[in-house]
């Protein structure tokens, strides 16, 4: 893994109350990592990826441990997308600790239209802008 596999990166500070009894980050919030890469990619890439009248919501997420996390420090939210359909596109991200991988996920997020709340078609001005922040394997 470099850091130039990820177009995007986002920083979240890791808070004490975010710790367990074990000492390290809690897993729920290694989730509030990714939506903050989420938020960063969807809203702030420089690219206009939600189309006026519409929103994303998550249909899937994986999300697979790597690594311990502890405070205090910051995590570092890479992402990236790896696939673009119809309606969804796969978004993978990584989450570090310093030079540390703390954990991996893939998430599937369908735009769907804010008023009938049903899934649209990409335009293709979010494809185009979703392809460009694809990265080959």
């Amino acid at each position: 893994m470099q850091k130039t596999d990820y177009p995007l990166w986002a920083r979240d500070t890791i808070r004490y109350g975010d710790t367990d009894r074990q000492g390290h980050v809690n897993n729920a919030v290694f989730s509030t990592f990714l939506e903050t890469g989420r938020v960063q990619f969807l809203m702030n890439s420089g690219r206009p990826i939600r189309a006026p009248g519409s929103s994303f919501v998550i249909v899937r997420l994986v999300l697979d441990f790597k690594a311990e996390m502890l405070w205090p420090g910051e995590a570092d939210i890479g992402s990236r997308v790896k696939s673009v359909g119809k309606s969804s596109f796969t978004l993978e991200q990584i989450i570090l600790q310093g030079e540390t991988v703390t954990a991996i996920a893939e998430t599937v997020m369908v735009m769907v239209n804010e008023q009938t709340r049903k899934a649209q078609a990409l335009p293709e001005t979010s494809v185009a802008a979703l392809k460009a922040l694809q990265v080959a394997p």
